[in-house]
């Protein structure tokens, strides 16, 4: 026998939170900032807005659902209808079962060995993991900073057009046009003024981009003198300095690590694809 073709797509979404589409990526083989070894998704049907939550552990998933579906829920004043996911043991834990069930969210579990149909959430892990690999091939940066790369390009892809969309995923979760003034080219040094300095000191620090925080307006500087990331309102952004920059970049060997997994005929998991203007910055999360 042969695998039947998936041809055609499958039903969309007619409103926010109607389905939401998630996937757990990881271990990658090389640990982020923070302890992060992780990340799990989930990404609008409707508007394609994603969100991403970093992860030390498989088993923070329910944490992380709970997470967002307490958000999502509570900024649109909706509920979420069904949850689409692969047959990864973190979904079909005893605990996430019993949670769906209590909110009255339908599981949809894609059957097993098909992948395809959780294709939004992976061709997102997909796409994501390919920007991170391109924007930290520019910089000097140590590979653990691949996590602050993952959440800018996760900020960053809810704010360009797509292809799945009429409007950008921004546009459609929100209903006002993404303000993109603000963003700065990643990886790039800037200028960041002290906050308190002497008379004889400079008055600023030369550090590099590294993202957007959630909770306040401002950006993520990272200082390799003192090994720390802080955040700033803003700086000077040597971004001209950074694009007339030559080299051909580092090649990024950061990939998911294939684990030998003992299947369960309850619990089988499917093989993973690895996939400004500061007064307008909204604080919407990744």
């Amino acid at each position: 026998m042969t695998k039947a073709p998936f041809t055609g797509k499958g039903e969309r979404a007619s409103d926010l939170l109607g389905l939401i589409h998630s996937d757990v990526c990881g271990p990658m083989n090389t640990q982020a900032r923070g302890g992060f070894q992780y990340f799990i998704t989930f990404t609008d049907d409707f508007s394609r807005y994603g969100y991403i939550y970093l992860m030390r552990h498989k088993s923070e998933a329910l944490e992380k659902f709970k997470e967002f579906k307490n958000e999502v829920q509570n900024q649109h004043g909706k509920s979420i209808k069904a949850l689409r996911s692969d047959r990864g043991g973190e979904y079909l834990s005893q605990d996430f079962d019993e949670l769906l069930k209590e909110c009255g969210i339908v599981s949809q579990l894609t059957p097993p060995g098909t992948p395809q149909w959780n294709g939004v959430s992976e061709r997102r892990n997909q796409t994501l993991l390919d920007m991170v690999r391109s924007m930290m091939s520019h910089t000097d940066l140590p590979t653990s900073f691949w996590g602050y790369a993952l959440e800018t390009a996760a900020f960053t892809l809810n704010r360009v057009p797509s292809k799945s969309v009429q409007k950008t995923p921004h546009e459609m979760w929100t209903g006002r046009r993404p303000n993109m003034s603000f963003m700065r080219v990643w990886g790039c040094q800037a200028y960041v003024k002290h906050q308190m300095s002497t008379k004889l000191e400079p008055k600023s620090q030369k550090c590099t981009f590294v993202g957007y925080p959630k909770e306040t307006k401002g950006y993520y500087f990272y200082n390799s003198k003192e090994n720390k990331v802080f955040v700033a309102r803003t700086g000077v952004f040597l971004e001209k300095e950074f694009l007339s920059y030559n080299g051909n970049g580092r090649n990024i060997e950061l990939k998911e690590v294939q684990q030998q997994q003992v299947h369960e005929p309850e619990v089988e998991e499917t093989p993973q694809v690895v996939e400004g203007n500061l007064t307008d910055l909204e604080t919407q999360p990744l």
